[in-house]
């Protein structure tokens, strides 16, 4: 779990970073454009409603002054300015939202790729050092987008406001200004000191909530396995605690809210009363006209509103904190991951063959050796058989090759990229459609249907075809197969896809004798290297080596054919 909280400066630079990146992106031109009309509508709608605090004062002047002909000239202004207020604030709403989607696009397609590269994401899962970073990648990112745009905004609409309204409100009342500035000041000041242990609980309440949330989501995954196992009462247990953390954390929100809503709701009551309390005394002497204490109160609210930011929105503040945070632990975590590397275990690429030298790899959980000191050659064009009585030094060994973060010494030299695929017993089949599974990515287009066709048959899967209802019927392969057919559909992945070396692990698990033989020979037919994590037991006309395991980590290397294969 999470245990480390990133400090405001780092926050605070990665705020600037993301905004940074944003303005500098492919898009940032389209987004520059959109902010520059927010910005021309913002100061439009200002001007309209100074107007619009004018064209009111003389409606009530009119009224008071029992003027027909002038109460029906403002009545027609107001609905002018009622109509240019609407489109404008129509049209700037539009362009918000339009701005922070393309802004939540771009940061969310930066964030998937980094979260992807270099492995990092695996390393998260595993190291279990950040808490539902998918939570963070999909909610969090659209409430960063669009809580930052919207505050901007709202403080760009607040400056202007201040700029618009603070000459208004001093022509009526210098002393009502002056009452409008404390009154918001002292109200942020209070809202802060009674709202701040918001900020830590919101930011517990995301965890909370995504976490309860993954937790039905196991349920959901496992459903089969839980009711085999009849875990049903352990599953709820699980459930029920973290709904009960999370509505006991929710309830302390509650109670702070409360705090603070007594406060906010008192102190925005009172904005309506203040203006005529101190305006309506020069009235009453004939000082001013009628409509100037409307008017007075339009603009104290608005300048109040202005300055009380903080206040108003204070909910929304704690909560867009908590986000930031969240994010910025999602963006530090990602940046370890992947400047983390194995601190002894190297690993180097060279074209053609598959050799360690001097490996020995130790157990994670109490660190004895499980591999000791092994030094192999494994040539392109040969076929290994890997067995022997210590399981867990083979799956290491196979862990290791795939490049699994393991603690250990020595070298390990591996094929590049494409050229080695690994094959686990379980395998990974993303949900799509059948020529998306069976196809290499970015290149499914390039395999003909004849060919899918043809491996389908020669592998017995022509009712998987028909199950799939077709090559382009997208279906969750993982609920609509069993595990020998997702293994023989991932094995036809990678005849398509043509590697130099595969290493397989445990093939037998879930194929017979007969279909582990036809999979290995289609290898060797299309000149295919493969290392086989299996049995002694296995055809050794299969294999031209035999790499075994020993319990105290030893390893003996049997070549087949002598003098072809060189193991020192």
């Amino acid at each position: 779990m999470e245990t480390h909280k990133i400090p405001l400066k780092v926050t605070a630079r990665r705020f600037v970073r993301a905004v940074q990146n944003f303005a500098n992106s492919e898009v940032g031109w389209r987004a520059k454009v959109i902010f520059g009309i927010l910005v021309a509508l913002l100061c439009g709608s200002n001007g309209l409603n100074v107007l619009n605090s004018y064209v009111g004062r003389n409606f009530m002047t009119a009224i008071a002054d029992r003027d027909n002909g002038e109460f029906v000239r403002q009545a027609m202004f107001y609905v002018c300015v009622f109509g240019a207020s609407t489109v404008v604030a129509v049209v700037a709403r539009f362009a918000e939202e339009r701005l922070a989607l393309l802004w939540r696009e771009t940061l969310t397609q930066r964030a998937v790729k980094r979260y992807l590269a270099d492995q990092a994401y695996y390393r998260l899962t595993t190291s279990a050092e950040l808490a539902n970073p998918d939570q963070r990648i999909a909610e969090d990112i659209r409430a960063f987008t669009v809580t930052t745009l919207s505050f901007a905004l709202m403080a760009l609409n607040s400056t202007f406001t201040i700029v618009a309204f603070c000459g208004v409100l001093w022509s009526i009342s210098p002393l009502l200004f002056i009452v409008a500035v404390m009154y918001a000041a002292c109200g942020s000041l209070a809202t802060i000191v009674l709202g701040r242990p918001l900020i830590k609980l919101n930011y517990d309440q995301l965890d909370k909530e995504a976490s309860f949330r993954s937790a039905l989501i196991h349920v959901r995954q496992n459903a089969e396995s839980i009711m085999l196992a009849h875990r049903e009462e352990r599953q709820a247990a699980r459930l029920l605690d973290r709904l009960v953390d999370l509505v006991g954390n929710f309830r302390r929100i509650t109670s702070i809210n409360r705090n603070v809503g007594f406060f906010t709701t008192g102190y925005n009551w009172l904005i309506q009363i203040i203006p005529a309390l101190i305006v309506a005394p020069a009235f009453i002497r004939g000082t001013i006209d009628f409509g100037a204490i409307t008017q007075s109160a339009i603009a104290f609210s608005a300048l109040v509103a202005a300055f009380s930011l903080i206040v108003t929105q204070f909910q929304s503040l704690s909560n867009f904190a908590a986000v930031l945070g969240r994010l910025s632990s999602l963006m530090e975590a990602v940046e370890q991951s992947q400047t983390t590397t194995s601190p002894s275990i190297e690993t180097v690429e060279a074209e053609g063959r598959l050799a360690y030298e001097r490996l020995t790899i130790h157990a994670s959980a109490n660190g004895r050796p499980l591999v000791k000191d092994l030094s192999v050659s494994i040539p392109f064009g040969t076929r290994v058989l890997l067995t022997g009585p210590n399981q867990a030094a083979r799956l290491a060994l196979f862990r290791a090759t795939a490049g699994i973060s393991t603690s250990g010494t020595g070298r390990i030299v591996r094929p590049a990229g494409d050229d080695i695929f690994f094959l686990t017993q379980r395998p990974y089949l993303p949900p799509g459609t059948l020529r998306e599974v069976l196809g290499t990515a970015g290149h499914t287009d390039r395999v003909s249907d004849d060919r899918i066709l043809a491996l389908l048959r020669e592998l017995d899967l022509e009712l998987v075809a028909a199950q799939a209802t077709g090559l382009d019927t997208k279906q969750d392969w993982g609920t609509l197969l069993s595990l020998r057919d997702q293994q023989l559909l991932a094995f036809i992945h990678v005849v398509l896809a043509g590697p130099r070396f595969i290493f397989l692990d445990r093939a037998d698990a879930a194929l017979d004798a007969d279909q582990v033989r036809k999979i290995l020979n289609m290898l060797t037919a299309r000149s295919i290297s493969y290392i086989n994590n299996g049995s002694a037991d296995e055809a050794h006309d299969l294999y031209d080596a035999v790499l075994e395991s020993k319990e105290d980590g030893g390893w003996t290397w049997t070549a087949n054919i002598p003098g072809e294969i060189s193991g020192w």
